[in-house]
């Protein structure tokens, strides 16, 4: 049960900061060009690093 914990837990990770990343660098080149594409991509990546640290806030915000 642990091992099935932990791999859903990375698999939560990984796919939190791609998302986040991902919707960052898009919104940033489409509105700003490669200096907002790099600016708010790493703005993403912390956003879904706190979400991937935390999935029971993500849950909390969502609801």
């Amino acid at each position: 049960m642990k091992k099935l914990t932990t791999i859903i837990h990375f698999i939560w990770a990984i796919s939190a900061v791609t998302l986040g990343m991902t919707i960052g660098a898009l919104y940033g080149w489409e509105h700003h060009g490669w200096i907002g594409a790099i600016a708010l991509g790493f703005v993403g990546f912390c956003f879904g690093t706190l979400a991937a640290a935390s999935p029971q806030m993500v849950l909390q915000i969502l609801r």
